[in-house]
């Protein structure tokens, strides 16, 4: 299933999540200039490294700074390409539902639970992890929670190529259960590619961060009626 839109329109200019997309779209960029050797001098100093986290002090930089740079790298042209799909379509939603400011600091949270949850499933881990699918995984978990009745008009094969109509929830709580299953599978086996528990944890922050940075309409003064 491949998501194409949704059917809630945004109400404001989606700012934040413009820029999120331009800054992926610019390190990428800047990515596919460096030789192999620079690549991983790149990686090793932005990337983030499970092993490496907990080695660190608590509340120092070092142990923080390649988790906030890396959410800006990107494996590949398929990897950016997609992460940035979901940030599009799902973002710009969520973004009108907090605000500009509330969104980056949610954004970036969210992006950080999900490499902690990343970290704690794979501890001994020296495989460096970059991508922003943690924190557009936090992301996917508000619009869940905001609009769990909205409309994913999805292509899908069903003998042929079609599109459908799916319910948010459905949609996304059907995604969250194979990361799940995927997570649990592939690390019982040994299996590596995709930090699956960073899409977890990601999701996971999202909805439960997503209840206290949604913007409360404002409320009516009991003093005042109004028809």
């Amino acid at each position: 299933m491949f998501p194409i839109y949704d059917t809630i329109p945004s109400t404001r200019k989606p700012i934040v999540t413009i820029t999120l997309i331009i800054l992926n779209a610019l390190v990428f960029l800047y990515q596919l200039t460096l030789p192999d050797r620079e690549m991983e001098h790149f990686l090793r100093h932005f990337a983030f490294f499970p092993v490496y986290f907990f080695e660190a002090p608590l509340l120092s930089w070092e142990r923080w700074q390649p988790v906030l740079t890396s959410m800006f790298l990107h494996g590949g042209l398929a990897h950016i390409l997609g992460n940035m799909w979901y940030l599009w379509l799902f973002g710009d939603n969520v973004e009108d539902a907090m605000g500009h400011g509330r969104f980056l600091v949610f954004y970036l949270l969210c992006g950080g639970a999900a490499a902690v949850a990343h970290a704690l499933a794979n501890p001994s881990s020296a495989i460096p992890t970059v991508g922003a699918s943690g924190a557009i995984s936090g992301v996917m978990g508000a619009y869940m929670l905001f609009f769990p009745r909205s409309r994913i008009v999805t292509l899908t094969w069903i003998l042929v190529w079609t599109t459908l109509e799916i319910p948010a929830f459905i949609f996304l709580g059907f995604w969250a259960l194979l990361q799940l299953y995927n997570g649990t599978l592939l690390s019982a086996e040994g299996m590596g590619g995709v930090a699956w528990w960073a899409h977890i944890g990601g999701f996971v922050a999202g909805m439960l961060l997503g209840v206290f940075f949604r913007r409360r309409p404002p409320r009516t003064p009991t003093w005042l009626q109004v028809s």
